[in-house]
């Protein structure tokens, strides 16, 4: 007996072994008597999908903010715009307390109840910073060979930063503390470091 299967598969065959019967497949459908020797890779299925990330109500563009990491961590900062997937465009402003244009995450900033306009600022520089490659390091060509390994004493090379990268803080910081100047104690408030003291209940305080 044969049992026909749809069009263009090969039937499987029902065959009797004594009282029962049982149904063979065809030649082409049993498994393989030999495995490859290494393991094929196979893209793994992911199955959460990316979701955009939503921005809190607290996260407006001026609004001040408090840094909880990175080498900035207590300085406060001015937010200029939200970029993709939960990172935000901040400035110190540079002249003020020495943090430049830079991305952080949102998770690790607290939004205080301190705004400044924004007025003032080349969109055209903002956008530009926001792009994804400004951000990128250059690669060294230079390979670590005999010079380099007699140096190691020496003291390392100040980082220079590029005229463009120099050009583009200028431009934004110069419409920012116009506005900051025009308000009473913000430029020392932005000045200001933020730090926990013994008794200080940060769950109770006034942002």
């Amino acid at each position: 007996m044969s049992v026909q299967q749809g069009s263009g598969k090969p039937a499987s065959q029902t065959k009797k072994f004594g009282k029962g019967e049982r149904e063979v497949p065809h030649h082409t459908q049993r498994a393989k008597k030999f495995y490859p020797a290494e393991d094929e890779n196979k893209p793994k299925k992911v199955r959460k999908s990316i979701k955009p990330a939503r921005p809190r109500s607290s996260l407006v563009p001026g609004t001040v903010l408090i840094l909880l990491a990175s080498r900035f961590r207590g300085k406060r900062v001015i937010l200029l715009k939200h970029l993709p997937q939960g990172v935000l465009l901040v400035t110190g402003p540079y002249k003020a307390n020495g943090v430049p244009l830079r991305r952080v995450n949102a998770r690790y900033v607290i939004a205080t109840s301190v705004k400044v306009d924004l007025k003032g600022i080349d969109e055209k520089v903002v956008e530009k910073v926001s792009e994804e490659g400004y951000f990128t390091r250059e690669k060294k060509n230079d390979k670590a060979g005999e010079e380099a390994f007699f140096k190691q004493g020496e003291k390392p090379e100040k980082k220079k930063v590029t005229s463009a990268r120099a050009s583009d803080q200028k431009a934004v910081d110069k419409a920012l503390l116009t506005n900051i100047k025009k308000e009473p104690m913000l430029l020392d408030y932005l000045r200001s470091s933020f730090s926990l003291r013994k008794g200080d209940r940060p769950h109770e305080m006034k942002w």
